[in-house]
């Protein structure tokens, strides 16, 4: 029997309940689910260089970046509830934030150091960011290590994505995105990507991955291969950005109670 789930686009389905009753449901669903009502989503876009995205709790589960659209199904207050179109996170965020439409990008930011974020998207306007700071979103970097890199030293943030601040499938997917690679927002997705290799024959470039059964947002520890015996990855125990070896964070994670590390090629 066919996943109706797996007809819709990458993420969550925009779902509103009350109870047990689904009240407002995104358009893509009917005919797919029962639901009081149907609307078709309202595109919108980032307009700041970054915004968080919050769950109906106020926590920060995930962030947007400049340009990246967010298809918006219902507003209250102040805020836009929706998905985000380039990671599939759904939540809450600031209608402050967003500006309407989502136009196409032709080049992405490709410096660390720019005034918007690595990975941002622009068009034509450039937004005063110098030529030799953007590329073309078809143009791709190829060591996703070298990405990472780049970002040593900058600050751990659960929830964030940047390369101002982020946690550590933040850095992994912003390193997948800069060398045209999907980039899955939370570290269990990661573990899906590629195909696994033995710790033995493990590389630069490889994915290292701790999951872990605890329930909520953060399921798992995710970081790249340096090389077959040292990592790089963004973490709250060292603060942001670092390398260490995996025989280090291997020891501290299981002690935690995480799984033994997987290794993922892509």
């Amino acid at each position: 029997m066919t996943d109706v789930l797996a007809l819709l686009p990458p993420g969550a389905p925009l779902i509103l309940r009350d109870g047990d009753r689904v009240v407002l449901a995104e358009q893509a669903l009917e005919g797919l689910m029962r639901a009081e009502a149907y609307r078709p989503t309202d595109p919108s876009h980032c307009r700041l260089p970054v915004a968080d995205i919050v769950a109906d709790d106020g926590q920060r589960i995930d962030q947007l970046l400049f340009g990246e659209a967010f298809d918006v199904l219902d507003r209250r207050e102040d805020r836009a509830w929706g998905r985000a179109r380039r990671d599939g996170v759904v939540g809450w965020v600031s209608l402050a934030a967003l500006a309407s439409g989502a136009p196409p990008a032709t080049r992405r930011v490709a410096s660390v150091s720019a005034a918007l974020p690595l990975n941002a998207l622009v068009g034509a306007d450039a937004h005063g960011l110098a030529e030799t700071d953007l590329e073309s979103v078809g143009a791709f970097e190829r060591d996703l290590v070298a990405v990472a890199e780049r970002l040593l030293g900058r600050p751990h943030a659960l929830g964030a994505r940047s390369s101002v601040e982020t946690d550590c499938s933040g850095l992994v997917q912003q390193a997948l995105f800069a060398c045209g690679l999907p980039g899955p927002r939370r570290a269990s997705e990661q573990a899906e990507l590629g195909r696994a290799v033995p710790r033995n024959d493990v590389r630069r470039g490889d994915l290292a991955i701790w999951l872990s059964s605890a329930e909520g947002d953060w399921t798992g520890h995710s970081a790249l291969m340096v090389d077959a015996e040292r990592i790089i990855h963004a973490t709250g125990a060292r603060g942001g950005v670092v390398i260490e070896t995996l025989a280090e964070v291997e020891a501290r994670l299981t002690a935690d109670g995480f799984a033994s590390a997987i290794f993922r090629r892509v």
